[in-house]
């Protein structure tokens, strides 16, 4: 087998067949025929095993609408199906899909052989022999499983040579060597290839690693590093039990690490990803290598310094390379330069005196919601900018009932002018409760809500339930209208900072606004 580096290494992907393993995971005909274009078309894997024969009615569908449609566009030979030693029923099940390619299981170890089928090892090759031959008979291409072959190779290493002997001579596409159970280690994987590739340099190797242990990654680096002429992988890591290797990290180590030629396009990575969680209902963590939500979010404000001064927190992986953006991330660990790179993204210019202040409020927020977005930050910003540097008056503490079918009360201490109050009231809704024991605490300072016209609730693009709110609230005091605006992750307290910045304008201007106590709408 060739090991050298800039070889072309096949990438199957077991998605829609492995990857059906995973619990809870069942796609149906549409979905498969879905998956398959983008795996073909767009990703650009080089093979794609799409179901296991014989499973069911719709999953003969679904195969055989997967195999219409890639005749109609010359990929038909890239489609295979998981076939079975069944006195040629799985090659008779594959040709009613128009099916093309088998891939054969057979055991790849003496336990299986001897524990499940009851035979020993020439009886067994002489049934894979023989459907073997059944399948090249009905113009069938034909590859060939090893199952738990890793066992195999390590318990009795004698029952898998003698096994290629007898069947070595055949016109078999592929070798496809199983880590079945996920028990190898790169260092095992590698001389394993070595081994096999050395006695049988004329047969091609296939791994198909799993993530028992958590090296099915890594597994797939060493078999390409010891010949392997193809691996196999899954979309989002799907697979039984822990998985199989994850395509999206097998293609970036191969590719990086490696040196190796691949096909794939990987502006499409994060796409298909997407894709199969939608239909499989598995979520992707948000720190997934490649396509997580997260993994090209800077969050500490050093790495956003570094990278605004020299890109000293950026490697290969580049968000670009797979069609998505760099983001660094506002919270309660934003610094300076990342504030500046969010601005820079939205085209917003700050004098450095705002800068600190819009700061200042995103760790203050950021103590309270693990995360504030580009999007929010235009909220952030207005509310800033009209806030004065009066602190008249500041709440200490506040509660809130609300039923249904019921009043809704508020129970609050504020501090107005250095003193301290209490005050509890009632209303329809929690800020109409509020405004309403704000307005017995401001009678006793001579001061009163003026008359509310306008009340506007909003929240950033993209409709999160955990986005950041903005209140602007229009009052009239009669001699004109004042608008205020609050800023908050719970809608409830976004207008009592609305009506608390109005409240500190009032005492700031020296004015008592009337008599009149506005309620506010029910919240």
């Amino acid at each position: 087998m060739d090991s050298s580096p800039g070889r072309y290494v096949r990438i199957l992907d077991t998605t829609l067949r492995d990857g059906e393993q995973t619990q809870g995971v069942s796609f149906n005909p549409q979905e498969k025929l879905s998956i398959a274009k983008v795996l073909l078309e767009a990703v650009r894997v080089d093979r794609i095993e799409v179901a296991s024969a014989r499973v069911s009615a719709g999953e003969l569908d679904a195969v055989s609408q997967i195999i219409d449609w890639a005749q109609g566009v010359g990929l038909a030979d890239r489609v295979e199906v998981l076939g079975f030693i069944d006195h040629g029923q799985s090659v008779d099940w594959i040709r009613r899909a128009k099916g093309r390619v088998i891939n054969l299981l057979a055991k790849g170890s003496e336990k299986h052989c001897r524990c499940q089928l009851g035979k020993d090892l020439d009886g067994h090759a002489r049934d894979v022999r023989e459907a073997i031959e059944t399948a090249l008979g009905r113009g069938l291409k034909v590859n060939l499983y090893l199952e738990d072959w890793s066992n195999g190779y390590r318990d009795n290493p004698d029952y898998v040579y003698g096994f290629m002997d007898r069947l070595a001579d055949l016109p078999v596409g592929d070798f496809m060597l199983p880590d079945t159970l996920g028990v190898m280690t790169p260092d095992q994987v590698r001389a394993a290839f070595a081994d096999m590739g050395a006695r049988w340099p004329d047969c091609a190797f296939d791994f198909h690693p799993h993530n028992d242990y958590g090296l099915g990654t890594a597994n797939v680096m060493a078999a390409a590093q010891a010949g392997a002429t193809a691996v196999h992988c899954t979309v989002n890591c799907l697979g039984e039990r822990a998985g199989n290797a994850s395509m999206a990290e097998v293609v970036v180590n191969l590719r990086d690490q490696l040196g190796l030629d691949l096909g794939i396009d990987e502006t499409h990575l994060a796409r298909v990803s997407e894709l199969v969680a939608y239909f499989s209902g598995k979520r992707v963590a948000d720190n997934a290598p490649v396509v997580g939500a997260d993994v090209f979010t800077q969050t500490a404000g050093i790495h956003a310094d570094g990278d605004k001064k020299a890109a000293l927190y950026q490697t290969r992986l580049s968000p670009e390379r797979f069609a998505r953006a760099r983001k660094y991330a506002l919270g309660k660990l934003a610094g300076k330069a990342s504030l500046a790179k969010n601005l820079e993204r939205l085209d917003i210019s700050l004098s450095a005196e705002h800068q600190a202040k819009v700061l200042k409020r995103i760790v203050e927020l950021g103590d309270s919601k693990r995360v504030i977005t580009t999007d929010d930050l235009p909220f952030i910003i207005a509310e800033v900018l009209e806030t004065g540097d009066h602190g008249y008056c500041e709440l200490l503490a506040c509660t809130f009932t609300s039923s249904l079918g019921l009043t809704s009360t508020a129970s609050l201490r504020l501090c107005v002018q250095e003193e301290e109050f209490s005050a509890a009231g009632s209303g329809n809704g929690g800020f109409d409760a509020f405004t309403n024991a704000l307005g017995k605490i401001l009678k006793k300072k001579s001061l009163a809500l003026p008359e509310l016209t306008d009340f506007e609730v909003r929240i950033p693009k993209g409709g999160r339930t955990d986005a950041l709110t903005e209140c602007i609230i229009t009052w009239a005091d009669g001699a004109g209208e004042i608008r205020t605006r609050g800023v908050h992750t719970n809608q409830v307290f976004a207008a009592i900072n609305a009506t608390l910045r109005l409240v500190n304008i009032l005492i700031d201007r020296g004015i008592g606004a009337g008599p009149r106590e506005a309620a506010g709408p029910a919240a």
